[in-house]
């Protein structure tokens, strides 16, 4: 198929070069900040929502609830069968690569997500904005939003739906013995309910289920990890072995693990592709890098730590090698550990962590048809379609629809990565004022949009 040839060009030769490229020269300009500000981070996290919304009159939307949304998007059945496909081709030194490739993609989405926040544009129930407004307001390149905007709502709008609502229905199909088009009724009318709710009670169904889904399934992989305590010295010993190639013969080992690792390290926590900065505009917050900074945080939650969960589960079970591939081998990971127990957990982490994503990826839809067109009609008739598509995906099978994805999604990161560092001066000179309010003893750095007068920063004003 064409879509798939013209996918695997550009994802084995040019995404990937590109975010590796991109992703090294952001941490260099910005003094590894995604390591030296992790501290800030995690305070910002929990700071109180007034603290940062007094006075921006209704529009709250915090800065864990926009966080919660792009983590919702981040952590999906990815994690699950993403990191088991990884280590079925790579072997266990890709889990290796996986963290190396987060590490450094954290640099990545702390730029998108300080560019959105930047840039974005005063709404009725939100700050609203991405990599289409920061294309059309920062570079002033209106046609390249329009076309980020068209691919991001087919990619993950829609088309990404179907491949969540189909794995979501199969799976809980399976494990009750119902017919997966009963499954996709019942899931369609719920995501209905929460996106006609608007952005708000979206914002309150991710920062109330994503800490739920994450706390969860960390807390069983710390129960896994601490029955088989005395198994960690070796495989963390086989994962860096394997990683670096010292039990290899050959160096083509090696470079399978790298390129599966990167793949799979990108893929599950999005860095550059423009997804997460479209939850990173909404928040109500004093300075861009608050945003920036937690968006960096997200991409570790994502991969160091939930991706990391199922890899370790995996490779203490011993299974890896044994020919299963995907969901099936993180199954039989699951029975290895808990008996019985564990395709009843498996099924609950897929229905959490694929039902929080479709609500997300909805999310990121909807504020690209604004982006297009901001009339009622047109957001109504995105959430009766999104409830279809959603409807849909219990009833067909999505073999060649991921290679339409995988295509959108490349042609969405070449383009967000081009505008991001074109625009990437603004994201320096907007660290740099942070750090400086900070050295001076202001604990909260308040951004004035004065330092940048030349730019269109309506959301500022």
């Amino acid at each position: 198929m064409i879509f798939t040839t013209i996918s695997d060009v550009l994802w084995t030769y040019v995404v990937i070069t590109m975010l590796v490229g991109c992703a090294l020269y952001f941490t260099w300009n910005l003094r590894a900040v995604q390591f030296t500000m992790l501290p800030t981070m995690i305070r910002n996290l929990f700071k109180p929502t007034s603290e940062s919304n007094e006075s921006y009159g209704k529009i709250k939307v915090s800065s864990f609830q926009a966080f919660a949304i792009s983590l919702s998007s981040r952590v999906g059945t990815g994690n699950l069968a993403g990191v088991a496909s990884a280590i079925f081709v790579g072997g266990p030194g890709a889990v290796f690569w996986m963290w190396m490739m987060a590490l450094l993609g954290a640099a990545t989405a702390f730029m998108e997500a300080t560019l959105a926040q930047l840039f974005k544009r005063h709404g009725k129930e939100s700050f609203y904005g991405g990599p289409a407004y920061y294309m059309k307001y920062g570079l002033k390149r209106p046609w390249m939003g329009i076309l980020f905007a068209f691919l991001i709502i087919y990619g993950f709008g829609l088309a990404n739906q179907l491949v969540q609502s189909n794995t979501l229905c199969d799976a809980i199909g399976e494990a009750f013995k119902v017919s997966p088009s009963h499954v996709a009724i019942g899931l369609a009318v719920m995501t209905l309910i929460i996106i006609f709710g608007g952005i708000h009670r979206i914002a309150r169904f991710c920062a109330t289920i994503v800490p739920i889904m994450a706390f969860g399934y960390i807390l069983l992989a710390l129960y896994i990890l601490i029955v088989n305590i005395t198994e960690i010295p070796a495989m963390l010993s086989l994962i860096v072995r394997s990683a670096l190639g010292w039990e290899q013969a050959t160096g083509g080992a090696v470079g399978v693990a790298i390129m599966q690792g990167v793949k799979r390290g990108l893929f599950s926590n999005e860095a550059g592709e423009g997804s997460a900065p479209n939850a990173a505009a909404t928040a109500t917050i004093p300075h861009p890098v608050m945003q920036g900074l937690l968006q960096s945080l997200g991409v570790f939650t994502d991969t160091i730590i939930i991706c990391t969960c199922t890899a370790f589960i995996i490779l203490l079970s011993g299974l890896y090698s044994e020919g299963t591939d995907g969901i099936i081998l993180t199954r039989h990971a699951m029975d290895y550990h808990l008996g019985s127990l564990g395709t009843w957990f498996l099924t609950g982490a897929i229905f959490l962590f694929a039902y929080s994503t479709i609500i997300a990826n909805y999310f990121y839809g909807e504020t690209n048809v604004r982006y297009i067109s901001d009339k009622p009609w047109a957001i109504f008739l995105f959430r009766l379609l999104s409830g279809v598509v959603v409807l849909l995906g219990g009833y067909m099978t999505l073999q060649q629809a991921w290679s339409i994805v995988d295509l959108a999604m490349a042609l969405m990161t070449i383009l967000n990565l081009i505008a991001v560092c074109m625009l990437s001066r603004y994201a320096f000179r907007l660290l740099q004022n942070f750090r400086e309010q900070r050295r001076n003893g202001t604990e909260t750095p308040v951004f004035n949009p004065d330092l940048f007068s030349e730019a269109d920063l309506e959301g500022w004003r």
